[in-house]
């Protein structure tokens, strides 16, 4: 399952997204993973939540980013739940791309059984097709 949370910067997306994190964990059956493109979330969210920063990672398209979730999902099986905070702040995607990953993500989820929170800029949120504009909470 995909959650979208669109909003413009500054307007507490990621507060939600941490916050969100923290009430998950308290009852998860499987591991969590937090996925942000810096440092500033490491310490507000639960210790039992893996946070993980692409700072040095050099993801540069929605290829990339595809295939890291593939290795991070490879490497622990009892993974169930993934937020990705800022997901044009990660790699940059059009929506021609993000169709692609967006439909990359979906049997993601369904073959590894997990759900998949993600946080989007307005810029990017104002364009969005349909087959995207379904995950959006």
């Amino acid at each position: 399952m995909i959650h979208v949370f669109c909003n413009k910067r500054g307007s507490g997306k990621t507060k939600a997204l941490i916050n969100l994190a923290n009430e998950k964990v308290l009852n998860a059956k499987g591991h969590m993973v937090y996925i942000d493109d810096d440092n500033r979330a490491i310490h507000e969210l639960h210790r039992d939540i893996r946070f993980i920063t692409t700072t040095n990672l050099n993801l540069s398209d929605h290829e990339s980013l595809y295939g890291f979730l593939c290795g991070i999902v490879s490497e622990n099986y009892d993974i169930d739940t993934i937020f990705i905070d800022g997901l044009s702040n990660i790699v940059k995607v059009n929506i021609r791309e993000a169709e692609v990953l967006f439909k990359k993500l979906e049997g993601f989820c369904k073959n590894f059984n997990l759900c998949l929170y993600i946080n989007m800029n307005d810029d990017i949120c104002n364009e969005l097709p349909d087959t995207i504009k379904k995950y959006v909470a």
